[in-house]
């Protein structure tokens, strides 16, 4: 597989990683199972994705005790981007930066992974009431301890309610704070077809500096693979049961934009599914841009790693330009 870099200590990772949340978090429960996860990440590694995205958050916990698992006999072949900064309550969801608990999580997040090394350490939400530099401070500490190689730094869901211009405004301010006190190496975003804000100002803020970018939910939560209906509903756990995307209205109104997908995917073989062209989007965004699809099952986290062989043609990429903005249900 094509190998991309992670920031300006030139860290390889596959072109396609692996987003392990859906294992065991945000999305149905009755379908997460931890043998057939374990078998995803092993066919991830062997398809060349290298890149094991998690968060001690999901679970909580359990996502980095699989992850674990597999790295046990397959370290090497492993880039291991884990997650810091968020505490799961019984009905909420707090942020903590203190630099005590960043040093804590830190050492456990080693301990579930089961490595002594991780290669990329993500802040997953900054602190409200500690000082950003603070927490990236206490983080740096941990690079010159050799317990992490990199850090990077997760905008996924810093977001309000409705999309608007200057979505990453704040991001952008708060990461050229947190430059003065050590590099960032990557910034873990939302980009696909159906969420392409990152585009205007986040993506070139990275390619500005060198800094890597992982494309969150590339799929869109799984639309972009058309293997997703109208009306299917959603278990309550499920985070799209509450996502203004999801509602079968609003699902029946974005088709057009699967069934563009679908259009271009015909041309380029009949083997070649919508999903593959999704992702292949997002790798044309940018030589420092991986997008991390979430997977649970091998047969999907193969065809997701096919997708770095799929070239776009320039008819193709003007085509999925033209296609229509997702709507929500706030529209």
């Amino acid at each position: 597989m094509e190998r991309r870099t992670i920031g300006a200590g030139a860290l390889e990772v596959g072109a396609v990683g692996l987003g392990c949340m859906p294992m065991s978090w945000a999305y149905s429960g009755s379908r997460q199972r931890g043998d057939e996860s374990l078998r995803a990440v092993r066919r991830a590694l062997d398809t060349g994705s290298s890149l094991l995205d998690t968060a001690d958050m999901y679970g909580p916990f359990t996502n980095e005790l699989l992850l674990g698992r597999a790295l046990r006999e397959r370290r090497a072949d492993a880039f291991v981007s884990t997650k810091v900064g968020l505490l799961v309550g019984e009905q909420h969801i707090v942020a903590n930066g203190r630099p005590g608990y960043v040093r804590r999580a830190c050492d456990a997040s080693l301990r579930r992974l089961q490595t002594d090394v991780i290669d990329l350490y993500q802040l997953h939400r900054a602190d409200p009431e500690v000082p950003v530099e603070e927490t990236w401070g206490a983080m740096a500490e941990l690079v010159r301890a050799g317990k992490v190689r990199a850090l990077g730094w997760c905008a996924v869901g810093a977001r309000g309610g409705r999309r608007s211009g200057g979505l990453y405004d704040g991001t952008i301010r708060q990461l050229r704070r947190v430059q003065q006190v050590f590099p960032v190496s990557a910034v873990e975003a939302e980009l696909s077809v159906w969420s392409p804000e990152a585009l205007e100002t986040l993506l070139p803020w990275c390619e500005a500096r060198g800094v890597g970018f992982l494309a969150a939910m590339p799929l869109g939560n799984g639309f972009l693979t058309g293997t997703l209906k109208p009306g299917q509903g959603f278990e309550p756990d499920d985070m799209r049961a509450r996502h203004p995307r999801f509602t079968a209205e609003m699902m029946a109104a974005n088709q057009p934009i699967v069934a563009g997908l679908r259009r271009i995917a015909a041309r380029h073989g009949e083997a070649v599914t919508a999903a593959q062209v999704a992702l292949a989007w997002v790798l044309a965004q940018g030589r420092h841009v991986v997008p991390v699809p979430g997977a649970k099952r091998e047969r999907w986290v193969t065809e997701n790693a096919a997708a770095a062989t799929l070239r776009l043609t320039p008819q193709d990429l003007t085509e999925v330009a033209q296609l229509p903005a997702a709507r929500g249900s706030w529209e």
